[in-house]
């Protein structure tokens, strides 16, 4: 089983210390986002977890407890944009966030830290040469500490529509990703930086751009030594080429407050929720309630369920994975 921590907001940036916890208690609880009635627990010891997948960008205050993570295997998916604090609310400055990423890798390793540079969107202000001059700086400075970066260019979900009013923010279309995809695979290359694609339909093949998977059965499989043969997570979109993992975020609790982000629905609900936030509690926010919840069956190790003969078949059973 690897765990996605987390999609849905940033663990390492405000919630190390109740991460940290969860590892020590050995067990997280987690809400099925659709229905919240429907809870599943996750053994979190570190031979039910074939992989740890951190998301953030930020994670400075996890920074001291990294050997509290030597029991397993893991990598950072690290998201460094060229945007400001007006669409990035509370993120530290960005030369501050790059120093903390070349500390990073230089403490587990180039391999096991991915630069994210999510979401690729336009502007009247943030056009192709703003894109060109930043990405070639923020590569510069990370090329010796990754060996790859993931794009993904803007969707407009409804959510995000609501908060980039005002702001004249447009969603790439298709000549615009093969142009940016152009200048962007351009750049990497003089840095030698692999480039990969997030979730995105368009071939870009012809820049030197392959579809990635920001969750990759076959990188950890090089960090931890064992192949890991895992299926496409069906919960995720079409174009999402993303092994099966267990997030074990929620949704609204970010406060970064990026106002491009899908995670967040408004401002209300992060302050409502991270108000519930209590680092000893199994859930990320709030507790468990008292009447009306269903536990969902939990996920053997990949490694665990080859060694044990996939004993689920053996035995007609079934694990599920609602809404993950």
């Amino acid at each position: 089983m690897i765990i996605s921590a987390s999609r849905r907001t940033d663990i390492p940036a405000f919630y190390s210390r109740w991460f940290f916890n969860r590892l020590e208690q050995g067990f997280v609880m987690v809400r099925n986002p659709v229905n919240p009635l429907l809870v599943r627990k996750i053994d979190l010891s570190p031979e039910h977890i074939d992989g740890i997948v951190f998301w953030s960008k930020n994670p400075r205050p996890m920074m001291d407890r990294l050997d509290q993570l030597s029991p397993y295997h893991f990598y950072f998916l690290f998201t460094i944009t060229p945007y400001g604090p007006d669409l990035e609310r509370n993120l530290p400055a960005k030369e501050e966030v790059i120093d903390t990423f070349i500390e990073l890798s230089r403490r587990i390793g180039r391999e096991k830290v991915i630069w994210r540079y999510d979401p690729v969107l336009l502007s009247d202000r943030i056009d192709d040469d703003y894109h060109r001059r930043h990405f070639d700086y923020i590569a510069g400075r990370l090329h010796s500490y990754t060996g790859r970066c993931i794009i993904s260019f803007l969707d407009m979900y409804k959510k995000c529509e609501r908060h980039l009013k005002g702001f004249n923010i447009k969603a790439p279309g298709s000549d615009d990703m093969q142009r940016l995809a152009g200048i962007l695979g351009g750049i990497a290359g003089q840095y030698d930086l692999e480039v990969a694609t997030c979730a995105e339909e368009i071939d870009l093949q012809g820049m030197g751009i392959q579809h990635g998977k920001c969750i990759d059965d076959e990188l950890l499989s090089r960090i931890c030594g064992g192949r890991l043969a895992l299926k496409k997570d069906p919960h995720q979109r079409k174009t999402c080429r993303c092994v099966e993992s267990v997030d074990i975020g929620a949704y609204d609790t970010c406060p970064h407050h990026c106002l491009y982000c899908y995670a967040n629905s408004n401002a209300l609900a992060v302050q409502r929720n991270t108000a519930l936030h209590d680092p000893a509690s199994p859930f990320l926010s709030g507790q468990l309630p008292g009447k009306g919840v269903k536990f969902t069956c939990p996920l053997l190790s990949t490694l665990e369920t080859k060694l044990r003969g996939r004993i689920l078949h053996q035995k007609g059973g079934k694990s599920a994975n609602l809404g993950e």
